[in-house]
């Protein structure tokens, strides 16, 4: 037997030995692992192999089973469900869309609740305080209480979920298709393109968005009058408000996006699946939308989600301040601004508010931690010395009983 066929770590003397006891044939040669760890003669344990993926302990053990036969896209969904955060999220946000939508009514559709009319004034009901009851559930006639002209809270609050809602999705969206079409072109052709779009992108970022925000949803408030616009014209904007205050902050918040999917664009572009695509006479657009931006679609996920979750909380901020949504249109920001003088005399009215807002950005942030978590495996929970305890716990007796049986 040649030097080179020998085990790493065993004397010529004893190399049969460890060839028999590893299953081999003496005197063949069989290539082996360096890494491979020998069996203890005294015990007969079988040989550990380091490559196994029952070996040590990570991310990525024992994986390969779990994921065998699925596609990328079965795979990230899979570990999307089993992220509790983001179950937890989507079933919180979920029930508080629910509930709005179907109280208050959505698109010319009547709701169920009894008060569709959130500005109209009434009697006051149990000296203004929640009717809500957990045990037995009631609602009673005013759940979030009223106000001090007797305006039911209740719809107040659902309307500004809804409002809260709209300037989210309405947001999410505008910023998804502007980062996307610039970082898509600008990491995609580089060069001049590249250095016009990004020194765009950087003149947007250095503007601050609460001052932009501002000084935009001022204008919009007050431009008609200064037109002279007819008053159609200015109803018409006033109804359209929270619509209008979505788009604006959406022009602004887009340049995130765009330096993330940049990034991705640059390193995609250099892959051998694009220069394949290349060879095969595959268009430029054809190589962005089929094959590049596949690859990249989590990150757009992720950075959308993050996006439309600040957005709630930028929305509430501009409005608390008086420079965002405007009466008669309602946002839960609004509702505070309003209401922070009753905080010591009525404080229901300051709570459920910021409650949903809290509720719905908490959500949206969970469920765009599950979604980075799904789409980058990196990001594999690392098992603690107490389940690797309990695991070891069942395969020992397990290889007793098989040994015995042997």
């Amino acid at each position: 037997m040649s030097n080179d066929d020998q085990t790493p770590g065993v004397t010529p003397e004893e190399q049969p030995i460890a060839a028999e006891l590893a299953g081999e044939t003496p005197g063949a040669a069989v290539e082996r692992d360096p890494l491979a760890v020998l069996p203890d003669a005294g015990t007969g344990a079988e040989p550990l192999d380091p490559t196994d993926e029952a070996f040590g302990r990570g991310e990525g053990v024992g994986t390969s089973k779990e994921v065998e036969g699925l596609s990328q896209g079965q795979i990230v969904w899979g570990r999307f469900i089993r992220h509790k955060g983001a179950m937890g999220g989507i079933i919180t946000l979920a029930v508080v869309a629910l509930l709005a939508l179907s109280s208050m009514g959505l698109f010319g559709i009547r709701g169920w609740w009894r008060i569709q009319d959130y500005n109209a004034s009434g009697n006051i009901v149990n000296g203004a305080a929640p009717t809500l009851t957990l045990f037995p559930f009631s609602l009673g006639e005013h759940p979030f209480g009223q106000d001090d002209i007797g305006r039911d809270n209740f719809s107040l609050v659902m309307k500004g979920i809804q409002t809260s809602l709209m300037v989210m999705v309405v947001l999410g969206l505008i910023t998804l298709i502007i980062g996307v079409a610039v970082g898509a072109l600008s990491g995609y052709y580089r060069g001049r393109t590249d250095t016009v779009l990004m020194r765009f992108t950087d003149l947007v970022i250095t503007l601050p968005v609460i001052v932009i925000g501002a000084v935009l949803g001022r204008l919009i408030n007050t431009l008609p009058a200064k037109l002279d616009w007819p008053y159609s014209a200015t109803q018409v904007i006033r109804d359209n408000l929270p619509l209008l205050l979505a788009v604006v902050l959406g022009l602004v918040l887009w340049t995130g996006l765009a330096r993330l999917v940049r990034s991705e664009f640059l390193t995609l572009r250099e892959r051998e699946f694009v220069d394949a695509a290349r060879v095969a006479g595959a268009s430029d657009w054809r190589i962005i939308s089929k094959h590049i931006l596949p690859n990249a679609v989590g990150v757009i996920i992720v950075n959308t989600t993050l996006t439309m979750s600040a957005a709630v909380v930028l929305e509430a901020a501009l409005s608390f301040l008086g420079f965002g949504v405007k009466p008669p249109n309602v946002s839960l920001g609004l509702l505070i601004s309003q209401y922070q003088g009753a905080f010591a005399t009525r404080p229901w009215l300051f709570w459920w508010p910021g409650l949903f807002i809290i509720l719905i950005a908490l959500s949206i942030n969970f469920i765009g931690d599950g979604l980075r978590d799904a789409f980058d495996p990196r990001t594999k929970k690392i098992p603690s010395q107490r389940q690797m305890d309990k695991a070891m716990a069942q395969i020992v007796p397990q290889g007793a009983t098989e040994g015995g049986a042997k």
